[in-house]
């Protein structure tokens, strides 16, 4: 069992106390502001109230044992910063949770560079600012990172992990351990902006809200297209996968046509161009964004298929027979 701390007990600080509790640990939410006795009280009253009525949800749904609910909550504590400085001493890792606020995630650092022992790991919970910025406010650069849980957290798999310049690889991997330990399923990307996912939705979402701007469709229409098109698609494959199954060559004609009626925001980036030049296009090609030089590609789609239509099965969107 490890000592995890949050900093921070707004709903990224609880949905990360609940993860980590809900897999066997112990958990510490701290409050970094400045409140009265009245303010912590009913705060942390609040804070215990929704863990408790997610967790009720989730076993309500059937996703978690009802028993499960009172063993995580036992293993949540919540403390003011001012009587947490041992409870930050003996973490194994600390979570920041605070607003996304630069100046006060400087504060929150500084705070903590005299209390966190050398070998804890520290990591951030941003989704908009990057981790090289905020390693400059920690003396221990090598131990810092960003762990980006999409919400809700406690349920969503994925975390985004962005080490800074300085960070020891070997944190990296121990921290990514960490999470698989508990369900999660950590990748590594670069400190730059938008990370993954909010980069790839921020593009999908400004795309759909122009959409309705410009009267191609309704707002419950391209949701539905969504849900039941493209967002099915994509969890059987990633974009990526799905331009070598379809072929480059279609997405580099799609954007051509595309950036000539709607566009350069549809220009063609310079991997397709190149692949293109020399003739990789993807699964009919043998190689594409990936090298499919050593698989066998028959098996490769027939598990791909298979995985489509039990989800397919599982949504009751599989065709009607005759």
């Amino acid at each position: 069992m490890n000592k995890v701390v949050a900093i921070g007990a707004g709903r990224m600080g609880r949905g990360i106390a609940q993860v980590f509790a809900f897999a066997g640990h112990k958990v510490s939410i701290i409050d970094f502001k400045d409140r009265t006795s009245e303010q912590t009280k009913y705060l942390f009253k609040e804070s215990r109230e929704e863990i408790f009525q997610n967790l009720t949800l989730l076993s309500s749904i059937g996703l978690i044992s009802p028993e499960l609910i009172d063993s995580t909550m036992d293993r949540i504590e919540l403390h003011a910063l001012s009587n947490s400085k041992d409870i930050i001493l003996d973490a194994d890792y600390i979570f920041e949770a605070v607003p996304e606020v630069v100046e006060i995630k400087e504060q929150v650092f500084k705070e903590l560079d005299s209390l966190m022992t050398s070998d804890v790991i520290f990591a951030s919970t941003t989704s908009t600012i990057l981790s090289n910025e905020l390693s400059t406010f920690t003396s221990m650069p090598k131990n810092f990172l960003n762990a980006h849980f999409l919400n809700p957290a406690y349920l969503v798999p994925l975390v985004e992990i962005s080490p800074c310049e300085e960070t020891d690889p070997k944190i990296v991997d121990k921290f990514c351990l960490f999470l698989k330990s508990i369900g999660k399923v950590p990748v590594v990307c670069k400190s730059s902006p938008g990370y993954i996912v909010p980069r790839l939705q921020s593009l999908l979402m400004s795309e759909a809200c122009r959409m309705v701007e410009e009267g191609v469709a309704s707002a419950e229409d391209i949701d539905k297209a969504v849900k039941n098109g493209l967002g099915i698609r994509f969890t059987s494959m990633g974009p990526l996968e799905f331009v070598d199954w379809g072929g480059l060559d279609i997405l580099y004609y799609a954007n051509k046509y595309l950036s000539d009626n709607l566009g350069e925001r549809f220009s063609t980036p310079e991997i397709v161009d190149k692949n293109m030049e020399k003739g990789n296009i993807g699964i009919k090609s043998g190689k594409g964004i990936y090298d499919f030089s050593a698989i066998n590609i028959e098996e490769y789609k027939e598990e791909k298929l298979s995985n489509f239509g039990e989800l397919l099965k599982h949504l009751r969107l599989l065709p009607k027979s005759a």
